[in-house]
């Protein structure tokens, strides 16, 4: 009976073991860093808009990260007349299946979901793969439907992935190759993808940059009050055997 209910435990943890496949990079964002939110917004615009949405965000939301009404209307708003309007996408949703096999996910809550690590991984782990039906492949997620949306930045990639075994133990060696040059560097593009995921995560979750202070303060007072319950509950039974 310990045995199975110790499986249990550990069956989590096995299907994670099973997905892990390349390393996850972690992710160097920061979400107090108002021009970083403000690149990711314009990469996010330029590069991701035309075929994801994000319906639970408005474009007035923006304002928050330090934009003003106008730089948002003259500058972010291509697919919508009113500030007050969701970033919706043009692109019909059965289009968009029949191009890539199935409609781009909305990416409102997708830094939740993936998590930041996950995506800055992501981003940054497409190469050349002329066997999928878009010539694109990615290390992380593979066969995806999605193309490599920022190529111009990055450039092209090629992956030879290499299994080999030592002492009895199979490992994976990924070998990159530079295919093209995009127009960044590599340090650049790397500045690209954490400012977008950085936006990403900021959307998911837009209060909580303000919420995480006001809960470490909650809980500082809550332990205080635990400290003072505590010796008064001493006070209260020290007489009483």
């Amino acid at each position: 009976m310990k045995n199975l209910f110790a499986l249990l435990l550990l069956a989590p943890l096995v299907v994670l073991a099973s997905e892990a496949g390349y390393r996850l990079d972690r992710s160097p964002h920061d979400s107090r860093d108002l021009v970083s939110l403000q690149s990711g917004a314009r990469t996010y615009m330029n590069y991701c808009l035309g075929c994801h949405g994000m319906q639970f965000m408005r474009y007035e939301g923006l304002k928050e990260i330090g934009l003003t009404e106008a730089q948002i209307r003259d500058n972010l708003m291509f697919t919508a007349d009113k500030v007050g309007e969701p970033m919706r996408i043009a692109f019909p949703p059965k289009e968009a299946k029949a191009w890539f096999g199935v409609a781009p996910p909305d990416l409102s809550v997708v830094a939740r979901s993936r998590g930041a690590d996950w995506l800055y991984t992501y981003l940054r782990t497409f190469y050349r793969d002329a066997k999928t039906p878009t010539g694109w492949n990615n290390v992380v997620f593979p066969n995806v439907g999605m193309p490599h949306a920022l190529w111009p930045l990055q450039g092209q990639r090629g992956l030879e992935i290499v299994s080999h075994k030592e002492g009895g133990h199979a490992t994976v060696q990924y070998k990159w190759s530079e295919l093209s040059k995009g127009t960044q560097t590599a340090a650049e593009y790397d500045a690209t993808v954490r400012d977008l995921v950085n936006f990403l995560v900021y959307v998911g979750e837009p209060s909580g940059v303000y919420r995480r202070p006001i809960g470490i303060v909650v809980l500082f007072v809550l332990g205080l009050l635990f400290v003072f319950a505590y010796l008064l509950k001493k006070e209260y039974w020290k007489d009483v055997k």
